[in-house]
């Protein structure tokens, strides 16, 4: 998931996508917690992803408040 893809949507949209990875992450770490977790990679990719999109929702709120 890149930035630039995620600044052409809307907040709304952001905030679903937020829910998904947020989900994402959940699953992830319930996997980790009982030793099924194959690639202990997802799990920092899936915060770095929630970081990005948070990051995007901040700067669009911003531009709006300004």
């Amino acid at each position: 998931m890149k930035a630039s893809e995620l600044r052409d949507k809307s907040l709304a949209e952001l905030d679903g996508i937020l829910i998904d990875l947020r989900q994402e992450q959940f699953n992830l770490r319930m996997q980790q917690g009982i030793g099924q977790l194959s690639r202990p990679s997802e799990m920092t990719q899936a915060r770095k992803n929630i970081a990005r999109v948070k990051t995007i929702m901040n700067e669009q709120k911003a531009g709006e408040a300004s």
